[in-house]
């Protein structure tokens, strides 16, 4: 008989703050100085990371379905050892187990078998007097199970709580503590559960700030009390060394995947690899330019790699070292993320390309547990061997060419299998099965150290951006930094397909080029749209033509840009032999304009609206207030249609010298095409007609620009306009919550602070972003976001994350 106190943390249903109350209470039962050990019921490996930090030791599950009934008092015990209390965490509602199985592997389940205390959290914020009934409920539904006390969760007042509490220990429970709304006790979620532990950049203070709180508001000596009248134990623990035996004499080298992607593995697959003679040496994928020294064998468990996808795919190195080894045999276990590395690419990112497979993202969470078969004889067993598993994953895996299974799950192949291979979304816990552990752990042992791929195969590499001074600053654009294998946050072109009806005219203007082009009817539909009349506009190849010809229709005096601003206008009239004038709008002012800045005799004055890179929307009141007898503004309103309503537009201002500048390649993703128009004072049109070459928009732009002026376009122009508003504002909450500088933008990017070097140590990391210090009146601490897919935004931000500092 061996005592253990010991408590388990359960609730009626997810979400009442299990995850909280037992991690808080590790916490501050290890703040005094006792030795705590973390436990989760069920396959979950997200909490016990978040136990891991609380007590110092490591996360355990506690699985009847993985390891089998009888093993889950001796791996309690197993994880305990030297502890002076454990604490266990439940899984879902207190009674839910697998369905259909009558709770089996349930928290009642496990609560049962190690005969543990349990301390239910309940949250009372939809509810008061009628807890006292849910305790009850949850006290008497099976017999022979113990509530031994209650925390109370999210308590509105103290009136509220005292309703509660009064309800409850009416029942014959009692209240062991009360946390309220305002106590800011949680922990984050995210699309697979809880954020890992090892994400959360400050997640020792955030632990010690809850480890307070749940000090404050819950009595841990009578939690202590419950913990230690817990009956005493009749079992052996678990030890490793009992279930595997070394093949030899020597210590071959387990390369482990580790670091921020993969941070889920049971601690006892390491424990049983070490028992069988191997030595466990960890790498992450994520920054180690080559697999440790000596690798003779490969475990990649479970992560996020999806999150992760741009900093794995720009380790070109090391997916070339793991590619070369898996495919030269070297022993190889992948479960889940593993899995996903192995593959060509993670949701277009370029992974290691062991196996033959895409893995894509999708909205479905898959989420089971799993009696697999294995397949023919292979590096985990014998044909025929079944074991116990479970899923957990929001991503599909489709190979390319046939692959041997390693697995049959319901009579249905699944992951990849051979002698030296076995790679899958099944998660097992080789507790529960040792006999995998020792064949892995065999095949290590026969075969030799890998050896080191010379660099990585020209396909696999990623174009390296040189960050100096360029030789032309103003000539530098977002295309430039983009490159294959990149996460692209570079170029603000909008990520959206193209809609059915503009690929229509865009077939339809390529087949009508076998004759010049006729832009009358796409002159015609801008006047129409814009409410103006037919001389009022000029078609043009992208806003970047129409700059040239504003700077080739007068010999200006004193041209005038507005910066920072895009930079073609200040090249376009440099190019036509101007001395350009700069007016700069100041971070501090958040980038507003001050038209006294304007000098009087400026005859050219050009200004964007939203303002690329700010994002700047200025109100049209201040662009007319530049408009002067003898003067030219020139409005580039390349994004204005990002904005909903286009508030602050100036294409139907009639006002002499004013001529507005669209493009059509952001919205519409045809950076290629090249489709854009100027509107304004027809005076000035026919100067910059006359400067046009004839033909300059070719067929299918022109179709494009009819098409895009269509009520159709209209109508999706909204809905795109509305998408990027949200979108953008995932970003700009995300950055601001990393304590990240940003301008306010009413474009489809955002202007962030993010410090000098940041730029470039993205892109070793896999993400290319439009560097901004070649933006006059901007230096190298500024970098230009472009907004994309909430997605790819979340790779982005928790890449950000990551970094150490912010300089």
């Amino acid at each position: 008989m061996v005592k253990l106190p010991r408590i388990l943390v359960a609730a009626p249903a997810s979400g009442h703050g299990k995850t909280t109350l037992a991690t808080g209470l590790m916490a501050a039962l290890a703040r005094r100085g006792l030795a705590v050990s973390g436990h989760k019921v069920g396959p979950d490996y997200i909490d016990p990371g978040y136990h891991a930090l609380a007590t110092g030791r490591p996360g355990r599950n506690l699985d009847p379905h993985l390891v089998g009934e009888s093993l889950v008092v001796p791996l309690l015990q197993h994880g305990s050892r030297g502890a002076d209390v454990a604490v266990v965490e439940g899984a879902m509602g207190l009674f839910d187990g697998q369905i259909g199985g009558a709770g089996f592997a349930s928290t009642a389940h496990i609560a049962t078998l190690t005969r543990t205390p349990v301390v239910l959290v309940v949250d009372i914020s939809h509810a008061s007097r009628s807890i006292g009934a849910v305790v009850h409920g949850m006290r008497t539904f099976q017999p022979g199970l113990t509530i031994a006390g209650v925390v109370l969760n999210k308590a509105g007042s103290p009136r509220h709580a005292a309703e509660a509490a009064t309800a409850v220990e009416a029942m014959g429970v009692p209240v062991l503590g009360i946390l309220h709304r305002d106590d800011h006790v949680s922990a984050p979620s995210r699309h697979l559960g809880l954020v890992p532990a090892a994400e959360r950049a400050q997640a020792a203070a955030a632990l010690e700030s809850l480890a307070e709180r749940v000090a404050e508001h819950v009595d841990l000596d009578a939690v202590l009390e419950l913990a230690d009248g817990a009956p005493d134990l009749d079992a052996q623990p678990w030890n490793p060394a009992a279930h595997v035996r070394p093949a030899t004499n020597d210590s071959p080298v387990v390369a482990v995947a580790a670091g921020r992607v993969f941070t889920f593995r049971y601690a006892e697959t390491t424990e049983l690899l070490e028992a069988a003679g191997c030595t466990i040496a960890t790498f992450d994928p994520a920054h180690d330019p080559h697999l440790p020294p000596g690798t003779r064998g490969l475990y990649l468990g479970g992560g996020f790699p999806e999150v992760h996808a741009a900093a794995l795919s720009a380790n070109t190195s090391l997916r070339a070292d793991l590619r070369e080894a898996v495919l030269d045999g070297v022993p190889t276990v992948a479960e889940c993320a593993g899995l996903l590395y192995l593959c060509r690419s993670v949701d277009g990112h370029p992974m290691v390309g062991a196996l033959d497979a895409e893995a894509v993202l999708t909205p479905r969470l898959t989420l089971a547990y799993r009696r697999p078969v294995l397949g023919p004889d292979q590096l985990l067993g014998e044909a025929g061997t079944s074991t116990t598993a479970h899923e957990f994953h929001r991503t599909t895996v489709t190979p390319v060419h046939g692959e041997r299974p390693v697995w049959s799950v319901d009579g249905m192949p699944a992951g990849f299998g051979g002698p030296t291979l076995s790679a899958s979304y099944l998660h097992v816990h080789w507790a529960g099965h040792p006999d995998q552990a020792q064949r892995f752990a065999d095949a290590v042992h026969a075969g030799s150290a890998h050896q080191r791929a010379p660099g990585p195969p020209p396909s696999l590499s990623v174009t390296p951006m040189l960050d100096v001074a360029l030789t032309d600053p103003l000539r530098h654009h977002g295309d430039v930094e983009a490159g294959d294998g990149l996460l692209d946050f570079a170029v603000n072109v909008s990520h959206l397909p193209r809609p059915g009806w503009l690929e229509d005219a865009l077939h339809a203007g390529v087949a009508a080029s076998t004759r010049y082009p006729d832009a009358s009817e796409a002159h015609e539909a801008v006047a129409r749209r814009h409410g103006r009349d037919r001389t009022d506009v000029l078609l043009t190849a992208g806003a970047a033509e129409a700059f040239v010809l504003v700077a080739r229709a007068r010999p200006w005096r004193h041209p005038v840009v507005v910066h920072p601003q895009f930079t073609e206008p200040d090249v376009a009239l440099r190019a036509a032999g101007h001395e350009v004038g700069h007016v700069l709008c100041r971070p501090e002012d958040g980038f507003t304009l001050d038209p006294a800045l304007v000098p009087d005799d400026a005859d050219l004055v050009v200004v964007g609206n939203p303002t690329n890179p700010t994002g700047r929307l200025h109100s049209a009141d201040v662009l007319r207030s530049l408009m002067r007898p003898g003067r030219v503004v020139v409005v580039d309103e390349a994004f204005m249609d990002f904005v909903p309503g286009e508030s602050e537009t100036l294409t139907s201002e009639h006002s002499p010298g004013l001529v507005v500048i669209r493009s059509l390649t952001k919205l519409w993703s045809m950076p290629g095409i090249r489709a854009g128009y100027v509107v304004g004072d027809p005076a000035v049109v026919a100067e910059l007609s006359a400067q046009q070459p004839p033909w300059s928009v070719g067929g299918p732009a022109l179709a494009a620009v009819v098409a895009a002026s269509g009520p159709d376009a209209l109508a999706e122009q909204a809905q795109r306009a509305r998408r990027a508003v949200r979108e953008r504002r995932i970003l700009v909450d995300g950055l601001a919550e990393l304590g990240v500088e940003v301008t306010g933008s009413a474009a489809p990017f955002v202007l962030a602070r993010l410090g000098r070097g940041t730029h470039a140590w993205l892109r070793t990391v896999g993400i290319a972003v439009r560097r901004a210090d070649t933006f006059p009146g901007l230096d190298g601490t500024w970098a230009r976001l472009a907004v994309r897919e909430p997605t790819a935004t979340r790779q982005l931000l928790t890449t950000l994350r990551s970094k150490d500092t912010w300089s």
